[in-house]
């Protein structure tokens, strides 16, 4: 099984530049050849790995889609029906992203609307699902919490911890940074009506 510490292949290369260039200068601000040069490689090499920007696009989008769902759903698995523990590491999960991957978060807030219907959809599939976790840990944490406050709550938290391609000037160092995000989340939620009960 691939582990984070392997050496990206030469298709995450390409896809981590695509996302950075994407999200500095816009998706149609970039062109393939461009792209090839940040990898080293020429503008037509790029149609090895990739049939053109669209499926960078796609795999792009989708793909941190994907991976956002699967993580939840390992971190529920991991929790042990602990909902104060799965929370937390729901929390923790998506700070790692927001921290990690802030071009997508970029890209995401860009350019999901240039995605193919079908991939669109896919998109908005996996998030809504994701969601749902969300959702169910916190109404498990706080049981006074309706749904739809729940669910509201879910999203106030990921706008705030989604602001940190917003932030960059401001970061006082990834540990404190994240540190401070998961208080204002557990906050946030601590504050939603009916939350304050159940503390």
């Amino acid at each position: 099984m691939t582990t984070r510490t392997d050496a990206p292949t030469r298709r995450e290369q390409i896809l981590r530049e695509a996302a950075r260039l994407f999200a500095e200068r816009g998706f149609h601000g970039v062109g393939v050849d461009e792209i090839g040069a940040a990898v080293g490689i020429s503008g037509p090499g790029l149609y090895r790995h990739f049939a053109g920007k669209d499926a960078m696009l796609a795999e792009l989008l989708v793909g941190i889609s994907e991976r956002l769902l699967d993580g939840g759903r390992r971190r529920v698995a991991e929790s042990d029906g602990d909902p104060e523990a799965l929370l937390s590491a729901l929390i923790d999960g998506h700070i790692d992203f927001a921290l990690n991957d802030q071009s997508l978060i970029t890209l995401h807030d860009r350019e999901l609307d240039r995605l193919r219907d079908a991939d669109r959809k896919r998109v908005r599939q996996l998030q809504r699902q994701y969601v749902e976790l969300w959702v169910e840990a916190v109404r498990e944490t706080y049981p006074a919490l309706d749904e739809a406050d729940a669910r509201a709550a879910v999203h106030a938290v990921f706008g705030l911890l989604n602001s940190t391609p917003h932030l960059a000037g401001s970061l006082t160092g990834r540990p404190t940074t994240a540190a401070l995000l998961h208080r204002l989340a557990r906050g946030a939620f601590a504050a939603a009506p009916g939350s304050l009960d159940a503390g």
